[in-house]
């Protein structure tokens, strides 16, 4: 590693750090050149795991002696050159606009996302997020889905960046280690229609989570999972759909679907959060003879 005190927080080599909106960091027209920050060592150390290629790192000095593995290995696996860039705790904050509480952040290069089929080979249990704009939500539920043995996560055309620093962050790194991609064919109008039809010739059932009359209960959806397969009602392999904050799912997405599951509730309460119900709806549907 080549560490490197910073005198100014206005040094134009950390700029990707402060100046560069989420947007411009993925670098959508080119995909190659773009970029992601990870933040905190369990994420970067998660992201290294994964393979994902260190740009550089910025680190507040007091932490800088318990990361010495971490440097280790970055000079092991990608080289000696990756540049640590040191800064006090004051010029992080004033770089990031917060005081980081784990005060280490990485510029890690983007990777080609896969096919559909490809992250999909395999699966049994995947969930699909439509429209989750809201990052914490993002984290939360890829969180949830490495936690509770989802085999992978697809995310349609105007959903929030996995990547994105905060849903990352809320992730525990665990977007590293969950199979993901984006369900966007041909651009932001594949999904719901051609998209849907996509997971259907894959051999998944698809199953919009919304609050419909017509709505089967998370323990029906359970128990056809868990039948035998002459049943004719079985479930073999599951898509599960989770809407947006406060809309939920579209209604194209919901007339398209194969089924429709709620979540009994009490209390006159009608509806979870999204992180909460995909828990909720994870761990009721996994599979148990694994």
């Amino acid at each position: 590693m080549r560490f490197i005190e910073l005198d100014s927080i206005d040094d134009e080599r950390v700029s990707a750090y402060v100046n560069l909106t989420e947007i411009q960091l993925r670098n959508r027209l080119e995909p190659a050149k773009g970029l992601f920050i990870a933040e905190s060592p369990k994420v970067i150390d998660r992201a290294l795991a994964a393979g994902r290629e260190p740009l550089s790192l910025l680190v507040e000095k007091p932490w800088l002696e318990g990361m010495a593995d971490m440097f280790a290995r970055i000079d092991a696996q990608w080289g000696t050159d990756v540049p640590v860039y040191v800064a006090s705790p004051e010029q992080l904050k004033r770089l990031t606009g917060y005081r980081l509480h784990r005060g280490a952040l990485s510029a890690m290069r983007r990777w080609p996302l896969p096919s559909v089929e490809q992250v999909c080979e395999g699966a049994h249990r995947i969930a699909v997020m439509e429209n989750i704009v809201d990052p914490t939500n993002v984290g939360a539920l890829m969180r949830s889905a490495a936690a509770l043995d989802v085999d992978a996560v697809l995310v349609t055309p105007s959903c929030g960046d996995p990547l994105y620093r905060r849903a990352a962050r809320v992730s525990m790194g665990t977007v590293f280690q969950v199979p993901w991609t984006r369900i966007d064919g041909e651009g932001k109008h594949y999904w719901p229609f051609k998209g849907l039809e996509e997971l259907h010739s894959l051999g998944f059932t698809t199953v919009a989570m919304a609050l419909e009359d017509d709505s089967i209960s998370l323990d029906e959806l359970t128990r056809r999972l868990n039948s035998d397969a002459a049943d004719s009602q079985h479930i073999d392999k599951l898509a599960l759909i989770f809407g947006t904050e406060g809309d939920g799912l579209s209604r194209h997405t919901i007339a398209r679907a194969d089924l429709t599951v709620k979540i009994p509730m009490s209390h006159d309460v009608d509806s979870l959060n999204v992180a909460a119900s995909s828990a909720v709806a994870f761990y009721a549907t996994r599979r148990l003879n694994d």
